[in-house]
């Protein structure tokens, strides 16, 4: 099925209605504390669809049949937990990421003054923290001292990747006394909290585990937006104006930008957009070829001879099958390991060049390491605020095996299983991608 947002393609069954279920530790029982005159509370017959225009929508009208549909997120009346008896556990995994502070403040924040939570364990250093011998010991999280780390980049608990033992997790989870534990992460730790559910379940424990979705990249199946991604592309279009005065102020100056996007291409072509001085962006999701009439290097030639100057951004995920000439590997996470399409690009472009005998002034720009380790903008850190006020509603509902997502504008629950099932890319036939080869004016197709 191809989503309904002009963002991107999910290639991945319609979900029916059981994959769309949340699982619930049990029923809600316990009158929530929040004040009823200021809250909003969740309209429990509600539903926000998968589908948004009419032409998906009408096989199900036709049908008389009930349209796929989330559960949306947001505060219930009665909850599963008594508060003032719940332990919360917190953890942060994957790469850095702009926002990681402002989550971890406005979970503890939430916890504390909205639910009266007296207790809150931030496990250090990913899910490393939950093993029987952490590399650090667990710390206790209050309001003062997240006060002021929104304003910080990086995690204030550190990160680490990598699986863990699920039941060394669970006896830790269970030594600490953890009733809910929020699980920040991708689609790596999201497969990690669902593996924690399984043990959980086995062991009848009523331990609810939420996920809150974290990939710069943008990748994550059933959400359109996830935190750190606004910083991402608002960073690199900086990046990629530094790379256009470069390449102004060099006889054939190329600006070369490599950007995060292992998978797809979202970051390269927003920031792309964001700066009318890009003349070619490179994605995953469209490949592309060095040489022959149509390929990049020779419409990179005809640019530079036209204009004498070019700003080239490539995603790192793009032109892996140009790198691949030894086969794939893969790290021990099971994840493709990339080579440096940037530094490929470098030096074919100059080799390229140098076979014709043409100068051209090549700089390389790759400021991904400065990108995932900035304070969140402010775009990002009101999202982030609302995932993680959403998060800790969800907990203290006694959800569990689930995420917190953005979809067809409203925030929503999103079942672990059917959020790691896929992975979202950008649509070479959609708005975006067709918008970019506009600005651009690149070839809509560099290969044979």
């Amino acid at each position: 099925m191809e989503s309904t947002s002009e963002f991107a393609v999910l290639r991945a069954p319609t979900p029916g209605a059981k994959e769309l279920e949340v699982a619930t530790l049990g029923a809600c029982e316990v009158e929530s504390p929040l004040d009823a005159r200021g809250t909003p509370f969740v309209d429990e017959s509600r539903r926000i669809l998968t589908v948004s225009d009419t032409v998906e929508l009408r096989p199900y009208v036709e049908s008389g049949s009930m349209p796929p549909a989330f559960e949306p997120a947001g505060a219930r009346e009665r909850i599963f937990f008594e508060p003032a008896r719940v332990t919360a556990g917190i953890v942060t995994c994957g790469g850095l990421c702009p926002g990681l502070n402002d989550v971890i403040r406005s979970l503890v924040m939430t916890l504390t003054y909205a639910y009266g939570v007296q207790r809150i364990v931030g496990f250090c250093y990913g899910y490393a923290g939950l093993a029987r011998e952490p590399i650090e010991p667990p710390v206790e999280l209050t309001p003062k001292r997240v006060e002021d780390v929104h304003q910080k980049g990086g995690s204030l608990l550190g990160t680490s990747r990598g699986p863990q033992d699920s039941a060394e997790m669970v006896d830790t989870l269970e030594r600490h006394g953890i009733d809910i534990l929020l699980a920040v992460g991708g689609d790596g730790t999201l497969r990690g909290a669902h593996a924690l559910v399984a043990e959980i379940a086995r062991r009848k424990l009523p331990i609810g585990v939420v996920g809150i979705p974290k990939t710069i990249d943008n990748d994550l199946a059933w959400t359109v937006r996830s935190f750190g991604f606004s910083t991402a592309v608002e960073e690199g279009r900086k990046a990629i104006q530094g790379a256009h005065s470069e390449a102004r102020g060099a006889w054939n100056g190329v600006g070369l930008v490599k950007l995060m996007g292992r998978h797809a291409g979202f970051i390269a072509a927003h920031a792309s957009l964001a700066n009318a001085d890009v003349n070619f962006c490179l994605v995953p999701e469209v490949p592309f070829e060095l040489e022959g009439e149509r390929g990049f290097l020779p419409s990179l030639r005809r640019r530079l001879d036209e204009k004498h100057h070019a700003v080239v951004v490539v995603a790192e995920g793009a032109g892996q099958d140009l790198l691949g000439k030894t086969g794939a590997e893969y790290d021990a996470s099971g994840n493709l390991k990339l080579g440096d399409v940037g530094v490929y690009l470098r030096d074919e472009i100059r080799r390229y060049f140098g076979e014709l005998s043409v100068p051209v002034d090549v700089k390389y720009i790759d400021p991904s390491y400065i990108i995932r380790s900035l304070p969140a903008n402010s775009v990002d850190s009101e999202f982030c605020l609302m995932l993680g006020q959403d998060a800790v509603h969800a907990g203290m509902a006694g959800r569990t095996d689930m995420v917190v997502a953005f979809w067809n504008r409203h925030f929503t629950h999103v079942p672990i299983p059917l959020a790691v099932a896929a992975r979202k890319e950008l649509d070479p036939e959609g708005a975006i991608w067709q918008g970019v080869l506009k600005a651009t004016g690149q070839p809509v197709s560099m290969t044979v």
